[in-house]
C-alpha cells in the first residue's frame, strides 16, 4: 500500500519534514547506484522524494523511470520537476498525464533555465512564459496532484529586484502552488530574511529551505555563482584552508549539519536537501539529530 498524502499536510506536525532531490542517472550503474543511496536515506525518515529533469527536457524519460523505482523502494509520495522549457502545453499535459499515470504524487513547477549555450529564456510557440502559467494548468487540468514552486532567498539571477521576484513569488503561490521550496543558500540569515518579507506579502503556504551540502570547494563555487548563492567568507575560508578532499568533506558537512540546527531552531516546517543522488554527506549531517521544531 502507497503510502497518500497532500503536499500541504506533509508540513503540518511539529517534526521538521526531511525530503531529498535526486537527478536523472546517463546510465543503469548510476540507476543502481541511486536505488542504494535512496535506501540509504531512507533512514532519516523522509517524506518524500523528488527528481529533476536535463535541460530542455532531455531526461524526462528517466526521471519518471527512477520515480517509479523509488516509489517501489520507498513506499513514499514521490515529485517530478517540470518546466515551461522547450515544451507545448499539450506536451506538459502528455507528460502531465503520463506522471499521474506511473503514480507521482506531486509536481515542482518551474519556468526552467535558458538552454545551455543561451542567457535569455524563450517561450516556445504553443508553450507557456511563466512558472504562475504552469501551476494554473496544473491546477485546474490535474488537481488531484501537490505543487510546488521554487523560492529564491537571495533573488532570482534574472530578477530586476528582491520585490519584483517576491511579486512573481505570491502571483505562483496565488495560482495554486501547495509549497514553496527555495534555492540553495548558505546563510541562513539570507533565509530569515526571504522568510519575513513572504509574509509581509501575503504568502501563506510553508517556505522550506532547500540546503547543499558542501562537499568539494570548487563543484560548490560553481553552483552557487550559476544560482546566485553567496557563501560566506568563513566557510570559504575554512574549505580553502582543508588539507584535503576529506576535510573539504568533513567541514562542508559540519556546516550543514549547523545549518540544519538552526533551522529546526527556528521553526521551519521542513528542509529539502540537494543530495547530487549521494547519500554520504546527507547521512553525516542528519546523524542523531532531533528534527522536532522548537
Amino acid at each position: 500500500m502507497i503510502c497518500l498524502m497532500t503536499l500541504a499536510s506533509v508540513y503540518q506536525s511539529t517534526d521538521c519534514a526531511i525530503s531529498f532531490e535526486l537527478f536523472p542517472p546517463k546510465t543503469s550503474e548510476g540507476v543502481e547506484l541511486l536505488c542504494k543511496n535512496v535506501e540509504r536515506l531512507m533512514q532519516f525518515g523522509p517524506k518524500y522524494f523528488t527528481c529533476t529533469y536535463g535541460a530542455g527536457g532531455s531526461s524526462q524519460g528517466t526521471t519518471l523511470e527512477v520515480l517509479q523505482k523509488v516509489k517501489q523502494i520507498t513506499n513514499l509520495p514521490v515529485a517530478s520537476h517540470l518546466t515551461c522549457v522547450g515544451s507545448t502545453v499539450k506536451e506538459l499535459e502528455s507528460y502531465l498525464t503520463e506522471a499521474g499515470r506511473i503514480g507521482v504524487d506531486y509536481i515542482v513547477a518551474l519556468r526552467g533555465d535558458p538552454p545551455k549555450g543561451t542567457t535569455q529564456f524563450e517561450v516556445t510557440e504553443g508553450g507557456l512564459k511563466y512558472a504562475n502559467e504552469l501551476v494554473e494548468l496544473i491546477r485546474g487540468r490535474f488537481g488531484n496532484l501537490g505543487i510546488a514552486v521554487a523560492g529564491y532567498p537571495e533573488t532570482h539571477q534574472e530578477a530586476v529586484d528582491f520585490q519584483t521576484d517576491l511579486t512573481n513569488l505570491k502571483r505562483k503561490v496565488d495560482a495554486g502552488a501547495d509549497i514553496v521550496i527555495t534555492q540553495l543558500f548558505y546563510d541562513n540569515d539570507d533565509f530569515y530574511r526571504f522568510r519575513d518579507a513572504c509574509e509581509k506579502v501575503g504568502i501563506e503556504v510553508p517556505i522550506v529551505p532547500g540546503i547543499l551540502p558542501v562537499t568539494n570547494f570548487k563543484q560548490a563555487k560553481r553552483i552557487a555563482s550559476m544560482c546566485k548563492a553567496a557563501i560566506p567568507q568563513s566557510l570559504e575560508s575554512a574549505m580553502t584552508e582543508a588539507d584535503d578532499d576529506q576535510d573539504q568533506f568533513r567541514v562542508g558537512v559540519e556546516h550543514a549539519r549547523q545549518q540544519t540546527i538552526d533551522l529546526v531552531n527556528n521553526g521551519v516546517p521542513g528542509i529539502h536537501y540537494y543530495v547530487l543522488n549521494k547519500s554520504e554527506a546527507a547521512a553525516e549531517l542528519l546523524d542523531g539529530l532531533s528534527l522536532t521544531s522548537c
